[in-house]
């Protein structure tokens, strides 16, 4: 039986992403728990995260999950979603900027400093069902490009590294909503929330070895 841990910092949509995987895995155990040994021993683990930056990024390390996420990056599958994917960005504007856990090159950018030039009638934060574009990997798989997932955020990702780019999107600007290195795939979307698509996804990140 492969063990799921969703790690729990008190910042993400748990148990609506614990109830998404036990759907699309019910033979797998699905554990909520930021305790280290239990992460340490789980066959893939998923970092989702909502809420400001800031409070993110403290409350992971005050919980030790900073390190946590550093002990599991390269041994094993791991899925960011929404702010845990701006999590592991080097650094964010928000909350008048914040360091945060530098494993994947690039920064996170508030839509109202681009969206409001280059297309004014765009409402900020980005919310609702947008278009992916997708590139080559394996957590694609039984996925139509440009298929719909659903979004909310305020804030999006560029990457400084295009090789690590798996999927982009359009609001106003062109952002990347899907980041893969290694053993890591981040989205900015929320596969819980995005039906068939979204739980395809899931159900590929559950069957997923790990490598591109």
């Amino acid at each position: 039986m492969k063990t799921i841990a969703v790690i729990d910092y008190g910042m993400g949509n748990l148990h609506s992403v614990a109830k998404a995987l036990e759907h699309v895995a019910p033979q797998a155990r699905v554990l909520i728990t930021n305790d280290p040994q239990i992460i340490a021993d789980s066959d893939r683990v998923v970092l989702p995260g909502v809420g400001a930056i800031r409070d993110c990024i403290g409350e992971m390390q005050r919980l030790g999950v900073d390190k946590i996420v550093a002990d599991t990056l390269g041994q094993k599958p791991m899925l960011g979603i929404c702010v845990g994917m701006q999590a592991l960005m080097r650094f964010s504007s928000e909350n008048d900027g914040v360091d945060c856990l530098n494993h994947l090159p690039g920064e996170v950018t508030c839509f109202s400093d681009q969206v409001a030039v280059t297309d004014g009638h765009l409402k900020v934060p980005h919310m609702g069902w947008n278009q992916v574009q997708q590139f080559d990997h394996p957590l694609w798989s039984g996925i139509d490009n440009h298929s719909r997932f659903y979004f909310v955020h305020s804030y999006f990702v560029r990457s400084e590294d295009r090789s690590l780019v798996a999927g982009t999107c359009h609001y106003g600007v062109d952002f990347d909503v899907a980041l893969a290195q290694k053993n890591l795939f981040a989205v900015q979307f929320h596969p819980e929330k995005s039906h068939t698509a979204g739980l395809q996804l899931l159900k590929n990140f559950v069957l997923w070895d790990g490598h591109q």
